[in-house]
């Protein structure tokens, strides 16, 4: 369950923004991390594709189902052409890492701020609008949000690792600095975003308890989904150019990086990632399920809850699947219920551990084309066009850096 706290709150908030067909999304999931598991070994994550999810959230009016499955269904012909010819490689080097964390900062802080308003407002996701402030009180008031919220906060701390800390306890004993290790880990190993899902699925119920009867046993129909000439081209432009470097550094370069460290002896290549990511996306996003890829992230989150083969994601895998298969036709029903300011909650944690990968900027100029890239794709709500002017700066700086050094050269010379 480790990468659940990514998967459930962006699968969620596309459901009752987008109209997703949640059960479609659980079938094909599902299979994916059975197959997955089953190829590599290795608890190797099944994601949304987070840039493709925060342009849809946030944009849900003019970015809907047509648009997302055209944008999951180009990254993934690009990632397959670039693992077939061995291209990923050389596409990697040409990326900085710095525009790529200016992307990754950008859509994580569009999610939080897309999270705020589901927390505050009252939200008619029918229409794409925010109506009125949300009550304190109630199965969906500001109350049980900040509970929530503190909850997770209590349970994860900020996202780190459990790295202890034993400056103000050098005075206490073995045994009773042993018993706070062991309280601090066992805190720390409960699936927090999971049991708040639970919560408010029960809360779902409770706000209407009629849904229990109205929930019938099958699967959602599975349709092909129509995709027009604007479809294709809204979703090229708004969801697979800012995809596309975030897939090929997380879900094909870094992965295979940190399996390698996580499980020696385990390696693959990133050609194989690169295809099973656009396999995966060429198939599903055809019948409306969710865009996905791979994430270090989830992989280190699947680590972290103690996953340590193909088996555990296996498991996950046929859950989902058994979920859509037999009450894939009734889950929008009961959705429709869940509280939409614990949904927020969820998906705030999610954008903030987006963000956070900018993290590992180390110099002036790094941070420099990093914020330039963000302060683009946030104001011009284009990360798109975030991402081209990330590269133009990030270029000319090079060429800034090249003159100087040239004529450092060549005074050197005259001198």
């Amino acid at each position: 369950m480790g990468d659940l706290g990514t998967y459930i709150p962006i699968v969620l908030a596309l459901t009752l923004s987008t109209d997703l067909n949640l059960g479609t999304t659980l079938i094909f999931t599902g299979i994916y991390n059975i197959i997955t598991g089953a190829i590599y070994g290795v608890p190797m994550p099944v994601q949304p594709m987070k840039s493709i999810a925060a342009v849809a959230i946030s944009n849900s009016a003019e970015f809907g189902i047509p648009e997302i499955m055209a944008a999951g269904i180009c990254t993934g012909g690009i990632l397959l052409v670039l693992g077939v010819t061995g291209l990923m490689q050389l596409v990697y080097r040409l990326i900085p890492l710095s525009v790529v964390r200016g992307i990754q900062l950008s859509q994580g802080l569009s999610f939080a701020m897309t999270a705020v308003k589901y927390i505050r407002k009252v939200q008619n996701f029918s229409k794409s609008k925010s109506g009125e402030n949300r009550h304190w009180l109630g199965l969906d008031g500001l109350v049980l949000a900040i509970a929530c919220c503190s909850f997770i906060i209590v349970v994860n701390g900020a996202g780190e690792e459990n790295n202890e800390r034993e400056t103000n306890s050098c005075n206490l004993d073995v045994e009773e600095r042993s018993k706070r290790r062991r309280l601090k880990k066992i805190i720390a190993s409960l699936p927090s975003a999971f049991m708040v899902f639970l919560l408010g699925v029960v809360l779902a119920f409770i706000r209407k308890p009629k849904v229990a009867n109205s929930i019938k046993l099958g699967p959602s129909s599975i349709e092909l989904v129509k995709i027009s000439k604007h479809a294709w081209k809204e979703g090229f432009i708004k969801g697979t150019i800012p995809q596309l470097p975030l897939s090929i550094l997380n879900s094909v370069i870094a992965v295979c990086k940190l399996s390698s460290d996580l499980f020696p002896g385990k390696d693959f290549s990133a050609t194989s990632v690169s295809v099973t990511v656009g396999v995966m996306n060429l198939v599903g996003c055809w019948f409306g399920a969710m865009p996905c890829c791979h994430g270090a992230g989830g992989l280190a989150g699947q680590y972290k809850f103690g996953g340590r083969s193909g088996g555990c994601v296996a498991l996950l895998g046929a859950a989902k699947a058994i979920l859509g298969l037999l009450i894939g036709s009734s889950l929008v029903m009961i959705l429709d219920q869940f509280p939409v300011g614990v949904l927020g909650v969820l998906l705030l944690f999610a954008g903030v551990e987006l963000a956070m990968t900018s993290r590992d900027m180390n110099t002036k100029e790094e941070s420099f084309v990093m914020l330039i890239c963000t302060a683009v794709s946030l104001v011009g709500s284009s990360a798109a066009l975030g991402f081209v002017c990330g590269m133009a700066v990030h270029v000319l700086l090079k060429l800034r850096n090249w003159r100087k050094d040239q004529l450092r050269i060549w005074m050197h010379g005259s001198t």
